[in-house]
């Protein structure tokens, strides 16, 4: 017989099928006979959506540190008092906002 695959959100089931039955014929619809839009695009892409995503936030979370960092270091070259030694002048700097916000 053939094998079909069937996916759900959280499993991936494949079956095999030992005869054909059409179903108007016999009368029983279960609805599983139509597949959404997004069970197609999960199983087609799935590995790839989460690769991309995966992907886009390290350079989120990356690119924050890098910013908030550098907004640090601009405030040691101006004179102001580090953050470790109680000082909160990196709140008025716009690149250390910009990291938080990244």
């Amino acid at each position: 017989g053939s094998l079909v695959t069937l996916s759900c959100l959280s499993r991936r089931v494949v079956c095999r099928v030992v005869s054909y039955a059409d179903l108007a014929d016999s009368g029983q619809d279960n609805g599983t006979s139509k597949v959404s839009w997004v069970t197609q695009l999960e199983s087609n892409y799935g590995f790839y959506i989460g690769l991309g995503l995966a992907v886009f936030s390290s350079l989120l979370i990356g690119s924050s540190v890098i910013l908030k960092k550098k907004g640090l270091l601009r405030l040691v070259e101006k004179g102001g008092t580090r953050a470790g030694d109680g000082g909160h002048g990196y709140l008025k700097d716009w690149l250390w906002w910009a990291g938080l916000l990244t």
